[in-house]
């Protein structure tokens, strides 16, 4: 796979050893067992797969390309460039300035652009509507477009199962960027609608067998399908493509479940299952199945709690801190900073969406377990700084000068 020229910054020494190490021992990326590191009395178990991945690298050397081939220009993002707040920052701090945010309200109108200003399409892509806007403006934007390949992925995949006669259902959340964009290059050739997760899945199936009725679709799948979408026919053959970012199992067992219904309903022998369903089980992107099954890896070992560090508006990373919870006590950081000592931690609730401190997070034990990955927007060097931190606040500073030799 290609590599990326990255700013120094966001590497890590140690992490990028034990990802070289892991990677040579394991070329297949079969072994999804974690790394562990014992740090004196501490121990962190570190997931087989976590950070920065090949989308995500592929955008931040495009955005730091364009800030250096166009000094004295302005330039500008669309949004954020993933969701990461240090990234982010450093572009600000470089001069990039955001179009809107990461919801699509507007932070400027379009009427301050002129053609000879820069605009970058972030990682998670766009809608077609607003690159015909940018267009419109005298822009360009294609010139610095840092889609991820695997998005452009899913779109040419809705677009093939569109033109054969599919309709799509996009598994994702209706105000993400990405899904935002999938469902824009999805309508443009197919019937699409949005479900965001099992029991929309659920509610879908209903309006598939008619058990509610046509016109309550409208209602409650409001801003979420193409214009012109007919519940009465346009649910008779479909396929299903997801956010990137989603579970992966999730997606999966959406997708089983919906063809189950395809199927039952009207009657399809499984040998002509592609008369109603198209196969889609190449949309689900590698880093998300790597980075998930590695959690599930790493859940397999024993640990006192567990610490996933990302932005707290990453989808992906969102999801592997479900995971987690599912076994141990969780919290959710954007960086070593939120260790603010032995005693506290400053976190993100995922159920109540909201940023929390908590008191008395690590357990009185002899020997500490943690639990450590990263979301794919995550920097591998805030990885080493978390766990820099977690050694000094448990009083293993000394150890770590020895860290290098006692990975396993």
């Amino acid at each position: 796979m290609k590599s990326f020229n990255v700013p120094v910054h966001y590497r890590s020494p140690l992490i990028s050893a034990i990802k070289q190490k892991r990677k040579g021992d394991d070329k297949m990326k079969k072994d999804f067992a974690p790394t562990i590191l014992n740090i004196g009395s501490l121990q962190v178990v570190l997931a087989r797969h976590f950070g920065f991945c090949y989308g995500v690298e592929n955008a931040i050397e495009i955005a730091f390309k364009a800030v250096d081939e166009n000094p004295g220009k302005r330039i500008f993002l669309l949004s954020e460039m993933i969701h990461n707040p240090g990234v982010n920052a450093d572009l600000q701090a470089l001069g990039i300035q955001f179009i809107m945010d990461t919801k699509g309200n507007m932070l400027m109108a379009w009427n301050e652009l002129t053609p000879d200003d820069v605009v970058i399409i972030p990682a998670f892509g766009t809608t077609l509507e607003l690159e015909q806007k940018l267009r419109e403006l005298g822009i360009n934007p294609t010139r610095y477009e840092t889609t991820c390949p695997f998005v452009e992925k899913v779109w040419n995949r809705a677009e093939k199962i569109g033109d054969d006669g599919y309709t799509v259902v996009v598994h994702g959340k209706p105000n993400h960027e990405e899904t935002r964009a999938t469902f824009s290059h999805s309508k443009a050739h197919t019937p699409t609608v949005i479900v965001k997760d099992m029991e929309e899945a659920h509610l879908l199936g209903k309006y598939i067998t008619g058990i509610l009725p046509a016109e309550q679709f409208y209602g409650d799948f409001k801003g979420r399908f193409s214009v012109g979408f007919d519940i009465c026919k346009d649910l008779e053959r479909i396929g299903v493509v997801n956010q990137t970012t989603m579970l992966a199992s999730e997606t999966q067992a959406i997708a089983d479940y919906l063809k189950d219904v395809i199927l039952n309903h009207f009657q399809t022998p499984l040998d002509r299952t592609s008369d109603r369903f198209a196969d889609t089980r190449d949309t689900l992107c590698y880093a998300t199945n790597d980075n998930q099954s590695a959690v599930m890896g790493m859940l397999e070992q024993q640990a006192d709690l567990a610490l996933v560090i990302g932005g707290y508006n990453s989808s992906n990373t969102s999801h592997l801190v479900e995971l987690c919870e599912a076994k141990l006590p969780t919290y959710f950081i954007n960086d070593e900073q939120c260790l603010i000592s032995a005693d506290e931690i400053h976190h993100f609730d995922l159920h109540t969406h909201a940023e929390k401190t908590t008191p008395f997070y690590i357990p009185a034990v002899k020997q500490l377990g943690v639990m450590v990955t990263s979301g794919a927007s995550c920097p591998d060097a805030l990885v080493e700084r978390v766990i820099e931190r977690l050694a000094i606040l448990t009083g293993n500073e000394d150890a770590l000068t020895t860290l290098p030799a006692i990975w396993e």
